[in-house]
């Protein structure tokens, strides 16, 4: 008996060291490219070519970054950034919460056929649109400007989709429940929905932060003065302004991944939460 017992937990031991040796292999694969990244920031880039583009940094520069960050003018581009990407994921968040409360709970006519077109709005690329969006803020006068780069943004089919499955999870107990103690409808959204489906309301504005923060091709539209360029549009124009400084376009990188880095590192959690909700139903 007591050798059985010794050859399970010897086998124990070897399934969980195969996992950690698999799981840390598969990490070094995810974090090469961010280390070579590192490596292209620090090197002179012609140096770096003629040493044949080793997998450590040659000839570092440590100033490379703060050249980047005085020379790119990041502090206006990032703050600038911050401020279309918060008032489009406030938005999307509030737009998104009470559409998806009405196709969810709301009775009104023609209720189906409009989620169908909603849905069929998330098959249309941004491309399709474009051109009609900036025919629309050159006549409303908001080209490089605030409004200009958040407005076509302020409302998203697939946040109105993703919150109206997870209201439609809400336990009908519940609902009962509120009726019998006299809920209204912004009673109900407020005491019971949004804090039953907190997860993932979490996680669509963390994913809505992150595209708006990411957006290259609407900035670069929509703005024709460099004050008005976003973070994404300032690395573009830093990357190709000259070959040898390469390397400064690749810390400016950096230094603009620093606030996604950080907003992952704080809510993974929620973003866990958020994607496997509604995974594993009771």
């Amino acid at each position: 008996m007591a050798n059985e017992s010794s050859a399970t937990r010897r086998r124990t031991r070897v399934s969980v060291a195969g996992w950690y040796l698999l799981l840390t292999g598969l990490s070094l694969i995810i974090l090469f490219p961010v280390w070579m990244t590192i490596v292209r920031a620090l090197s002179e880039p012609f140096i770096y070519i003629e040493e044949g583009q080793p997998l450590y940094p040659v000839s570092i520069d440590w100033g490379v970054f703060s050249t980047a960050w005085s020379d790119g003018d990041l502090g206006r581009s990032m703050a600038l950034t911050l401020l279309v990407t918060a008032i489009i994921t406030v938005f999307q968040l509030v737009t998104s919460v009470l559409a998806a409360y009405s196709f969810a709970f709301v009775r009104f006519p023609f209720k189906n056929t409009l989620f169908v077109v909603l849905l069929a709005s998330l098959l249309l690329p941004v491309e399709v649109t474009l051109i009609a969006n900036v025919r629309t803020i050159r006549e409303l006068g908001w080209l490089d400007s605030a409004q200009g780069l958040s407005a076509p943004f302020l409302a998203s089919a697939f946040g109105i989709f993703l919150i109206r499955q997870g209201f439609l999870g809400v336990p009908s107990e519940l609902r009962d429940a509120a009726r019998i103690d006299g809920f209204g409808h912004f009673a109900f959204l407020r005491r019971v929905a949004i804090p039953v489906n907190r997860p993932i309301i979490a996680s669509f504005t963390l994913i809505t932060a992150l595209a708006a923060w990411n957006q290259y091709l609407w900035p670069r539209t929509a703005t024709t003065q460099e004050r008005w360029e976003t973070i994404q549009v300032t690395l573009r124009s830093i990357s190709v302004q000259r070959p040898e400084r390469f390397n400064v376009g690749v810390a400016a990188a950096i230094i603009a991944s620093l606030p996604i880095l950080a907003l992952l590192v704080v809510f993974q959690r929620q973003i866990i939460r958020g994607l496997t909700a509604g995974a594993v139903k009771g």
